[in-house]
């Protein structure tokens, strides 16, 4: 069978437009928008595709073709609710070498975070984190009407682990779990494998540890590594991983948690598991298709460096990134930034406080970076001093 991205889509489409559930999709990406404290293109343009989407870190590339075909021929089981998924708990636990009672399958990675937040967050319990990183945990954290300790990000906007583990002991008593999100976003920086280690020797014993790697798949720096060990340890360790970014299924929401079986058992009965047919084939063939995330790897990298280097050029310094986005100081407030650039219909990051004079921008095509980098061009002036310590 000959598929296209165009042809499934638009199938895609029209199946999800007979359902009706098109609005409910808008609204979520409306209240995606507000709870970020940005805009999408969506929310303000019926003309989607005419932008230039470097916002949410996603694989602007699609899908794999291996992929693509996996969906297109689960389509028969859509009208199915105990329909063959391809294996799919089993392929990720062979895939990290633990066991499919080690897995909890989720619609995407912010379904892990919320769940273990409803887990481990009982009475009133708090989650101990940096700022700025990934705020979801912290959202739903209080959305439990529980609070999160938020530590600063060190001189150099890396997680500080000798004060995690100074405030992991000071608040012990406290806490429910400790959250590292590694790469982190907003900043791509990486938490070393030693200093991993080290937070998890250091902090109380048997304390839970949420490690987000959403973005492990970009990493070059050799003195990083995946903490999925830990599992076959026995550490309190719960792994999020995503199918959203270098496997292109963002919009198909496919994610899961790796742990002990007796986290995963404490976990399940707060996860939804509404994980839709088609995405279940999918990932099997994203899993094995190994040298499609090695090609997007390469595009994301070389784009990424041609770009900051480019904006290091002009005299704005970059964050060096081990992941498919990167941070530059613009040197003023970003939300005016972000209306700037979407008239210009170029789609930036949202913001990240303490860092508000810090944009985030996702890697997109070569054509979208060049429109990125005009559209800069013309909102900022060259520095004539370069002051790019942060160049790649």
């Amino acid at each position: 069978m000959t598929v296209s991205r165009r042809s499934f889509v638009g199938g895609f489409a029209a199946a999800l437009g007979y359902l009706g559930v098109g609005t409910e999709i808008d609204l979520f990406a409306q209240g995606q928008s507000r709870a970020q404290g940005g805009a999408r293109p969506g929310a303000v343009s019926n003309d989607y595709d005419s932008f230039a989407h470097l916002s949410s870190n996603e694989n602007c590339w699609g899908p794999p073709e291996s992929v693509m075909k996996a969906m297109n021929n689960a389509w028969k089981y859509s009208n199915r609710y105990g329909y063959p998924d391809g294996g799919i708990v089993q392929e990720i636990a062979k895939h990290h070498g633990l066991k499919p009672e080690n897995v909890l399958l989720t619609a995407g990675s912010g379904e892990v975070l919320d769940v273990v937040g409803t887990t481990f967050l009982p009475a009133g319990k708090k989650v101990l984190g940096v700022e700025p990183s990934y705020g979801s945990v912290y959202q739903h954290a209080t959305s439990i009407k529980s609070e999160a300790i938020k530590l600063p990000l060190g001189k150099d906007y890396r997680q500080d682990i000798p004060a995690m583990i100074k405030a992991a002991h000071a608040h012990a008593a406290e806490l429910g779990f400790v959250y590292l999100c590694n790469p982190n976003n907003p900043t791509g920086l990486v938490v070393t494998s030693k200093e991993v280690k080290q937070l998890l020797d250091g902090i109380p014993a048997g304390m839970p540890v949420l490690i987000d790697e959403a973005y492990h798949h970009f990493v070059e720096n050799p003195e990083y590594a995946t903490s999925v060990p830990y599992i076959a340890e026995g550490r309190p360790v719960i792994i999020a991983r995503t199918f959203s970014k270098i496997a292109a299924l963002a919009g198909m929401r496919l994610g899961y948690a790796l742990a002990s079986k007796e986290t995963i058992d404490k976990m399940r009965p707060y996860s939804m598991g509404s994980i839709n047919a088609l995405v279940k084939h999918g990932g099997v063939a994203a899993l094995k298709d190994t040298a499609s995330q090695a090609s997007v790897k390469k595009m994301v990298i070389d784009l990424r460096k041609k770009t900051t280097s480019e904006l290091n050029a002009y005299g704005y310094e970059t964050i060096p990134s081990e992941t498919n986005f990167f941070m530059v100081n613009i040197g003023r407030e970003i939300q005016p930034v972000i209306q700037e650039f979407l008239a210009k219909k170029v789609q930036v990051g949202r913001p990240f406080p303490p860092m508000t004079t810090h944009m985030r921008v996702s890697i997109g095509t070569a054509e979208e970076m060049d429109r990125f980098m005009k559209a800069f061009k013309e909102i900022f002036p060259q520095k004539t001093r370069n002051t790019s310590a942060g160049a790649q």
